[in-house]
């Protein structure tokens, strides 16, 4: 079988209608055939997407360190461990002041440093650092752009209306920092003053309070969320050390063909893998972790060792098989499947491209996604089965649905639907062409995919996004 066949090798598609007509029951199944579950027929678009959903449960929870935990799901809500701030800290570097202005100056305290070792008397001030824990009786900060200094009380008091000299505006902060970054209350500024010329300072003004921004035990997120970096740094801002997560499922990536070449140009009678480069962008995008790609001669021997785990490394919850799922000479996926013993959940979808695609699950609970040869054929498989899987098993919710009017000519299928790579545009979703079954170069160019349904008559249209980021 080829990574890249011609279409004639896709079976006709059968009427999505007739699938819930009454009939006689099924014969029962030869010796040696795969033992077929409630949706063994080939099921319509939208069907065989749920049943993917639903073929298996979020894996159980672990808990891993923050580095480790990115692009997993919380398995359980995020509590705040400490209050944020912990303490009513300064929101500006400046001035810390009680009372009326002028204030004496009487210390330095920094973020990371000692705390001020008393209270402020009414008349005085610590300049601070931006984070640093207010004194006991500060009752505002003053911002240096406010803040004018003097080494010695203006007359007046500073107050607006009375003669007071010129002041200088404050110097950085650095030029008082001592080493280390602890508390001073000697040297630099201390001993010298200062005042607001706009007049007294609003009470509370530039202090954060403690837990203002979060107190302490908030639920800030909820389970099933998507640890993104942000959510990352909101943790360990938070108080934790690691996340209880769901794992990201593990899947193996098999493809298939005598003929198919990894590097360089394809001789007489070759082609590139073009499947194997494109799955493990799609798998992380759904929330999994894909293996390297691994490369199968034709055959039911090396499909079957590869299927038991008998190959070196570790089996993953997700098996997919690349270029094996048609009914061609050299497709042996449903023959090696029966001899393991698994349960074919879905047997051919009716969709156009890519209706010989299958999804089957092992003895051991392992999934097995049989994709078509032809790359976007086996694009379009990807996105039906294999991503509603891993995302079911990551935790993660439904992909979002989105609408949309489709402008162009487009030719529907009588009984199958059709997946049309497509861009948004301003009056709708507009076709880009070049999207026939053995080329990628439509979805290279495409935003989503437009689902058009059997007899479609124009109405809007089901977008399915194509993994550009992570949603």
């Amino acid at each position: 079988m080829a990574v890249l066949r011609s279409t004639v090798h896709e079976a006709p598609s059968r009427d999505p209608a007739a699938l819930s007509s009454p009939g006689p029951s099924p014969a029962p199944s030869p010796a040696g055939a795969p033992h077929r579950g409630a949706h063994a027929e080939a099921l319509p678009w939208e069907s065989a997407r749920r049943v993917a959903a639903s073929a298996a449960g979020p894996l159980s929870p672990v808990d891993l360190p923050l580095h480790l935990a990115y692009g997993c799901r919380l398995a359980g809500p995020l509590r705040a461990l400490v209050p944020v701030p912990g303490a009513d800290v300064a929101a500006m570097d400046g001035y810390a002041v009680a009372g009326d202005p002028p204030w004496r100056i009487t210390g330095l305290v920094l973020a990371g440093g000692a705390a001020y070792g008393a209270a402020l008397a009414p008349g005085t001030a610590v300049e601070i650092a931006t984070g640093a824990p207010v004194p006991e009786g500060a009752e505002a900060v003053l911002p240096y752009e406010a803040a004018v200094r003097t080494g010695a009380p203006p007359p007046g008091g500073g107050v607006p209306g009375r003669s007071a000299p010129p002041g200088r505006f404050t110097p950085p902060l650095g030029r008082f920092a001592p080493p280390g970054g602890e508390s001073r209350t000697a040297g630099g500024p201390v001993g010298e003053w200062v005042s607001a010329p706009s007049g007294a300072v609003e009470p509370g003004r530039h202090i954060r309070r403690r837990g203002e921004d979060c107190p302490l035990g908030t639920v800030v997120l909820t389970a099933g969320s998507a640890v993104t970096p942000a959510v990352l740094g909101l943790a360990a801002g938070l108080g934790h050390d690691v996340l209880r997560v769901r794992p990201k499922p593990l899947v193996s990536v098999l493809v298939t063909g005598d003929e198919v070449v990894t590097l360089g140009l394809p001789g007489p009678g070759r082609v590139r893998d073009a499947i194997g480069p494109m799955l493990p962008g799609l798998v992380e995008w759904a929330g999994g972790r894909a293996e390297a790609p691994s490369w199968l001669p034709d055959g039911a021997r090396a499909l079957t060792a590869a299927l038991a785990g008998t190959q070196d490394g570790p089996p993953g919850q997700v098996i997919v098989v690349c270029g094996a799922s048609s009914k061609g000479p050299a497709d042996h996926l449903r023959a090696v499947l029966a001899g393991l013993g698994a349960e074919i959940l879905v047997d051919g979808v009716a969709v156009r491209p890519g209706h010989p695609q299958l999804l089957a699950r092992l003895p051991d609970g392992r999934l097995v996604a049989g994709l078509p040869g032809n790359p976007y054929a086996a694009l379009v498989a990807a996105l039906t089965l294999l991503a509603p899987a891993v995302r079911a098993l990551a935790g993660g919710p439904e992909a979002p649905r989105e609408r949309s009017a489709l402008t162009g000519h487009v030719r529907p299928h009588h009984a199958d639907t059709r997946m049309v790579a497509v861009r948004r545009g301003g009056r709708g979703a507009v076709p880009v062409g070049h999207d026939r079954p053995g080329s990628l170069w439509g979805a290279a160019l495409a935003e989503a995919l437009a689902v058009v349904p059997p007899g479609w008559r124009g109405e809007p249209v089901e977008l399915v996004s194509l993994p550009a980021q992570r949603v």
